[in-house]
């Protein structure tokens, strides 16, 4: 029951509780719950989302648009709808579990590199605690979802909006940018520096300077390179 409790411990005392969660290397329920609520807010999401914008969208308009008959608009977007429930049921259930495992071990090379060796344990369980913010902002996302008649692309990304991305007048550049300024990132990056910095004996400041530079340079990777050089 302890550990049942734990999670939600980290949301009402993010210091004490993160300590405490990391020093018992108690990962799993948090593990549980995020792939629960990832699951549960794709399957929302597919069940909610109107393929039909998508799929009309990436029609052909040259002399074989004639071609395409309604029943194979109709397949498509039945075809869509399903490979959207696989793939955010997939997400929560093999894709979350396999980011704390690997968010783990860049913590594990990160801590060896700084010489702060710590228990795998321990960083597995600091990997966990943290991503429950995102587990959150999943949940959040599915009781929304929820309360639609239906969701299209663009509505489901304002849907909660937790980032400065949804300001109007950006640039594509800026919006890739700013992506990272994200409420729920930020969050987790937080009970990250503190997971950390129980794990290794690292001073706390130090910590969390250290995990604020990793996160940056995922933005610049992940939300910033990769984009801008697959929009080329």
């Amino acid at each position: 029951m302890t550990s049942l409790v734990q999670p939600a411990r980290v949301f009402m005392d993010p210091l004490g509780g993160t300590r405490t969660a990391v020093e018992a290397r108690r990962w799993l329920w948090p593990l549980l719950i995020l792939a629960f609520c990832v699951a549960l807010s794709g399957t929302v999401y597919a069940l909610r989302w109107d393929a039909t914008t998508s799929i009309v969208s990436a029609l052909p308009t040259d002399s074989t648009a004639s071609s395409v008959s309604e029943s194979d608009i109709a397949e498509q977007i039945q075809t869509a709808s399903r490979k959207a429930l696989v793939g955010g049921i997939a997400k929560g259930i093999i894709v979350m579990p396999l980011m704390v495992l690997l968010l783990a071990c860049i913590l594990w090379v990160t801590a060896w590199l700084f010489n702060k060796p710590a228990a795998f344990g321990q960083l597995l369980a600091a990997a966990a605690v943290a991503l429950l913010p995102i587990a959150l902002y999943h949940l959040i996302y599915a009781v929304c979802a929820g309360y639609q008649h239906s969701l299209t692309e663009l509505r489901a990304e304002r849907l909660v909006p937790s980032n400065l991305a949804l300001l109007d007048g950006l640039s594509p550049k800026m919006q890739r940018v700013l992506k990272g300024v994200d409420f729920f990132n930020l969050w987790s990056v937080g009970l990250l520096g503190v997971g950390f910095s129980t794990a290794t004996g690292m001073r706390l400041g130090r910590s969390l300077a250290l995990v604020a530079v990793l996160y940056l340079m995922y933005v610049g990777v992940f939300l910033v390179g990769l984009p801008a050089g697959g929009a080329k």
